[in-house]
């Protein structure tokens, strides 16, 4: 399996965006689809999951702004990102939680005050 994270950039406070994670591997649908984040001089921190079912869970620092969702068909996940604050700054990754594979690159986002 490879994962690849996308769609990051430069927001403002207040702001959205969509974050996009491409999957390469067999048996898309039915794994479980995490998203996490790395802010400068911190851990990574786990955000949020998706299983192959649809159920859905969110770390507190981002439930109620952030969703995340899956299309089995194009085998990718998504993360919406609204009501962006400064504090949410960071490279942000995709991963299999129920099996962490090699981080990759991330995709950086910054949100300005």
């Amino acid at each position: 399996v490879q994962l690849q994270a996308s769609g990051g950039g430069l927001v403002q406070a207040g702001g959205s965006l969509r974050l996009s994670c491409e999957v390469t591997g067999k048996n898309f649908r039915i794994v479980t689809m995490g998203w996490y984040r790395q802010a400068p001089a911190k851990q990574r921190e786990w955000l949020a999951s998706i299983t192959g079912d649809g159920s859905t869970y969110y770390a507190d620092s981002v439930r109620g702004r952030f969703t995340i969702s899956r299309d089995n068909a194009k085998s990718a996940a998504y993360l919406q990102m609204d009501s962006l604050k400064p504090g949410d700054t960071a490279v942000y990754y995709c991963n299999t939680p129920t099996m962490i594979r090699p981080w990759g690159q991330g995709t950086l986002v910054t949100v300005s005050s």
